[in-house]
C-alpha cells in the first residue's frame, strides 16, 4: 500500500494546489514514453512512476527493440500509421542528435532531468493511489489482467538470446518474422518464439539451441558468438490495444485512469505515438479536474 500521507510519494516541488498529481503505474517502454511525454507536454503536472519490476528486468528490456510497422486489428489505419510516424520521427530525432550513443537509457534519463520521480513499489489496486494522486495512467502491461480487471491481455511468450558477435552490423530476417538477427549497441539478439498463452519465464535449453540453429543458417559467423545469455520477456497481448480513460468511483471519491497497454509485439513500433495519445486523454482528465461542472459529468 501506498502512504497514507498526501506528499509522501512527491518532491516538494510538487506539493502545490495548482499541480496535478500523476501516477504511471508501469516501469517497461509504454510506462517510462508517457511518463517523459507528460513532464514535456504537461508541464503544471507532476509525475511519479510506480513500478515493482525496473530495467533490465523488464519485457522492454528483452524485447529486440526494431522499429518495424505492427498491425492493430480493431485500430483504424490512419490513427496506425500516425503512431508509427509520431514514433519514426522520434527516434530519428534521437539518432540524429548528441544523445545517439546513450539512446538505450534516453527514456529513463529524460525522466530524471524532466523531474519525474521513479519508486520501485508493487501496486495491488489502483483505487489504492486515490489518496496521493489526481490522475492514474495504467501502462502495466499484463498486470492490468489483475489492476484492470482485463481478462483480454494475455503473454505471448518470446524467448530470445543476447550474444556477443560485433561483427555482425547489419540485421537478418526470414520472411515471417520468427527468426531474426538484431545487433544493437551492446549485442546483438536472436530469435525468436511466440507461444501464445505461455507464463514461463524460465528459459527452455531445448528452444535456445533452435533458435542458435535457425539463426546460423541465416548467418554462419554466428557459430562463433561468444557470451550467450537466454532471456524471456512476456508480450502483453490484447486483441485491441487499449487507450481509453475509466472512472473510478468509490464513496463519493473519484479517480480518473488513462489506460495504455496491450501493446503485444508491436510496443516499440508505436510507443511515442501512443504515449502521446495518452498524454492527450490526460490532458482531457486535467480540463475536467479544474472544470467543477465538467468534473461532476466525469
Amino acid at each position: 500500500m501506498l502512504p497514507e500521507r498526501r506528499g509522501d510519494l512527491l518532491p516538494s516541488s510538487a506539493r502545490n494546489m495548482d499541480t496535478i498529481r500523476v501516477a504511471v503505474v508501469g516501469a517497461g517502454l509504454a510506462g517510462l514514453s508517457t511518463a517523459v511525454c507528460l513532464l514535456a507536454l504537461r508541464p503544471h503536472c507532476s509525475v511519479t512512476v510506480l513500478s515493482d519490476k525496473r530495467s533490465p528486468d523488464t519485457t522492454s528490456d528483452v524485447a529486440a527493440g526494431v522499429l518495424i510497422p505492427h498491425a492493430f486489428p480493431e485500430t483504424p489505419i490512419h490513427k496506425q500509421k500516425q503512431w508509427f510516424r509520431e514514433t519514426f520521427e522520434h527516434l530519428s530525432a534521437i539518432a540524429s542528435s548528441a544523445e545517439a550513443a546513450d539512446a538505450g537509457v534516453h527514456l529513463v534519463s529524460g525522466l530524471k532531468d524532466g523531474g519525474g520521480v521513479i519508486l520501485t513499489r508493487r501496486v495491488e489496486d489502483l483505487w489504492e493511489l486515490h489518496q496521493n494522486f489526481d490522475i492514474v495512467v495504467n501502462c502495466s502491461g499484463l498486470g492490468s489482467r489483475e489492476l484492470a480487471g482485463d481478462s483480454t491481455v494475455l503473454p505471448v511468450r518470446g524467448q530470445v538470446l543476447q550474444v556477443q558477435a560485433p561483427w555482425v552490423k547489419h540485421f537478418i530476417r526470414d520472411g515471417s518474422g520468427l527468426t531474426y538477427i538484431y545487433p544493437g549497441a551492446f549485442h546483438v539478439t536472436l530469435g525468436g518464439t511466440r507461444q501464445e498463452g505461455d507464463w514461463s519465464l524460465t528459459p527452455d535449453a531445448d528452444i535456445s539451441q533452435d533458435i542458435l540453429s535457425r539463426c546460423c543458417a541465416l548467418e554462419p559467423s554466428l557459430r562463433r558468438a561468444y557470451n550467450l545469455k537466454e532471456k524471456v520477456g512476456l508480450r502483453p497481448y490484447r486483441p485491441g490495444l487499449r487507450l481509453q480513460t475509466e472512472l473510478l468511483s468509490r464513496d463519493g471519491r473519484r479517480l480518473p485512469v488513462v489506460h495504455h497497454y496491450g501493446h503485444g509485439a508491436g510496443g516499440f513500433s508505436v510507443h511515442w505515438g501512443t504515449a502521446l495519445e495518452a498524454v492527450r486523454l490526460v490532458s482531457e482528465c486535467v480540463q475536467a479536474l479544474r472544470s467543477p461542472a465538467r468534473s461532476s459529468k466525469l
